[in-house]
């Protein structure tokens, strides 16, 4: 029969780059060197091992567990002291030098760039209580930590893991069915919103704007009704809008039933609040029109001048009437305004 191909013979590096690659070429050489090794796998071919890899090392089984749960600790132990209303804030410095002061859970663990998968888990853990329960998100991340310390606790005297979680479970049924015992259902209508400001001031205690939280809690509480659909208890938050403005103090925040455009205004004498506005919304630009192709117009007389000057002047006054005939006080253009 047909004998068996041949296998690949190794393929070794040049001696001169092997050196370069381990030890410097003299005692002078100051030059950088690269720690790696050189292997063969079975079939011969060459493949190199950065010393940095082959320092790290696979853990399994209890080993791997335990170094899970002090990665999830330490996410913990961060958010831990910034907790209830004594809780400290945090100063967030960005890459790009921008400075944060808060002690939001959400917001400190988002601005964290955390490598481990677990730690990763347990910013996500905050995030998504951020996105459902909009409040919390410290706390979530502190009751985790503590409940895996306990956990840690009962792997040591030998518990399986499995048999921890279904403790933990059966734990979460007893919590959830003891707090709707103890829970009380607080009436309320539109007329009387004490119950729902006394309950959005708790959530407030430990901001910074706590010092405002009966104003604040009125405004996010009338803020929610006006959009809320009552018959449905459902509320598009999508339609609640903040607008921050440098100057000023926390004093100075109001709640606009309305719409802020958030533009410069173009003359002294604008109004800047309308009330009960009839708005002309323009796609046009609204400003006299211009031809598409090039031109070039001479005018050779002062007469000439005023008679173009005027005509412009008409197109635009006969425009101004007609949206003044139409009863708006508010025009809002997608282009622009001669």
């Amino acid at each position: 029969g047909r004998s068996a191909p041949p296998l690949p013979l190794p393929l070794p590096l040049p001696r001169l780059l092997w050196a370069s690659l381990n030890t410097p070429t003299s005692k002078n050489d100051t030059t950088p060197t690269v720690n790696m090794s050189m292997v063969y796998d079975e079939y011969g071919r060459p493949f190199i091992i950065l010393k940095e890899q082959q320092a790290k090392a696979r853990v399994k089984g209890a080993e791997a567990t335990k170094s899970n749960i002090l990665a999830a600790r330490s996410i913990s132990s961060i958010v831990r002291t910034s907790l209830g209303p004594k809780g400290m804030d945090k100063i967030l410095v960005s890459p790009d030098g921008d400075v944060t002061i808060t002690n939001d859970g959400a917001t400190i663990l988002s601005q964290m760039h955390v490598q481990n998968q677990v730690a990763k888990l347990m910013v996500e853990l905050s995030a998504s209580q951020d996105d459902e329960v909009g409040d919390g998100t410290t706390g979530v991340v502190v009751l985790a930590g503590s409940l895996l310390e306990q956990a840690e606790k009962l792997l040591d005297r030998g518990i399986h893991p499995v048999r921890i979680a279904e403790g933990f479970e059966k734990a979460a049924d007893v919590a959830i069915k003891t707090l709707d015992d103890i829970s009380d259902r607080v009436e309320f209508s539109t007329d009387n919103t004490d119950p729902l400001v006394s309950t959005a001031m708790t959530t407030l205690s430990s901001k910074i704007i706590n010092v405002n939280k009966r104003k604040m809690a009125e405004i996010a509480v009338n803020a929610v009704l006006d959009v809320a659909d009552l018959a449905r208890n459902d509320v598009n938050f999508d339609m609640i809008r903040m607008e921050g403005k440098p100057g000023g103090s926390l004093e100075d925040t109001e709640l606009v039933n309305g719409i802020v455009i958030d533009k410069d205004i173009s003359h002294p004498q604008m109004p800047k609040t309308i009330k009960d506005a009839k708005m002309c919304i323009l796609t046009c630009p609204f400003e006299p029109p211009k031809p598409k192709t090039k031109h070039r117009l001479e005018i050779s007389s002062k007469e000439a001048y005023e008679r173009l000057y005027k005509q412009e002047q008409d197109y635009f006054k006969e425009m101004v009437q007609q949206v003044k005939d139409s009863g708006a006080n508010l025009v809002i253009c997608q282009w622009g305004f001669d």
